[in-house]
């Protein structure tokens, strides 16, 4: 495939960093999303959107993949991050701590090469998605500016591990990005979700049908997280345990085996 030469976005030879993101958007079960959500979070179209992704954290590139569902908080309407598996050790543990990002390290591959487009991830061994497919045109950017809410959620058990105590009770972090697409390209393309005890997408999240794969590059223009309020925090303590730095139900740290 061709396109003009004014609407490829430029970069400079041999770099990775900043490469046009990876978005694959599939319907689910609307039952699937809402047990997922902890209680105080609404649950909307159940469009599941997965993302991968090469940006710049920490002056050096940071291969991730993400997964998230639509949801609503207080009358405002975003996306719930059930997990972000990314590369760099460093900015996992002190992007939940901080902000309670839901960071876990994750082997991510993800390349283009002509029109091919390909990503797989793995996790403690396990490869839980797998993307093939060929760009066919250029798309349709979303016209102007746009804001993203982005719903995190940050919360610390008691020391010891009393039966629902928190040292610091759940709340629900706003992250609210403000973004100007710039290009976007067309993907036909395979979603695979493949059986992981690790990261549950195919047990939770199965696929119905896939609406749309697209290479997307975004030019953000500003972006705030703040703390958006407080969660029920006995109705919150089933959403408590999780694996590893995930959001997907968990076993003391680790995958159910239920």
């Amino acid at each position: 495939m061709t396109t003009p030469a004014d609407t490829v976005p430029m970069s400079r030879p041999g770099e990775v960093s900043g490469w046009p993101k990876l978005v694959v958007k599939y319907t689910t079960d609307e039952a699937n999303i809402a047990p997922l959500l902890p209680p105080g979070l609404t649950p909307l179209d159940p469009v599941v959107q997965i993302g991968v992704y090469c940006v710049p954290i920490l002056g050096e590139p940071e291969f991730g993949v993400s997964v998230k569902v639509p949801a609503s908080f207080n009358g405002v309407e975003g996306a719930y991050n059930l997990g972000m598996g990314i590369d760099q050790e460093a900015a996992v543990f002190i992007s939940g701590e901080l902000n309670g990002q839901p960071k876990f390290l994750c082997d991510v591959e993800f390349f283009r090469l002509g029109d091919h487009v390909g990503a797989r991830t793995v996790h403690q061994g396990y490869t839980f998605i797998e993307f093939s497919g060929e760009v066919t045109g250029v798309g349709a950017p979303v016209e102007g500016e746009f804001v993203e809410h982005e719903w995190w959620t940050k919360y610390s058990r008691a020391v010891g591990g009393a039966e629902k105590q928190y040292d610091f009770p759940p709340h629900v972090v706003d992250v609210a990005t403000r973004f100007e697409q710039t290009h976007v390209e067309d993907v036909d393309g395979d979603l695979k979700l493949l059986d992981s005890p690790w990261d549950p997408v195919a047990r939770y999240l199965p696929i119905n049908e896939v609406v749309s794969s697209q290479l997307v590059t975004h030019q953000a223009k500003a972006r705030d997280i703040t703390n958006a309020g407080p969660l029920d925090p006995i109705a919150f303590w089933p959403h408590a345990d999780v694996i590893g730095g995930s959001r997907w139900p968990g076993d003391r740290g680790g995958p159910r085996h239920t």
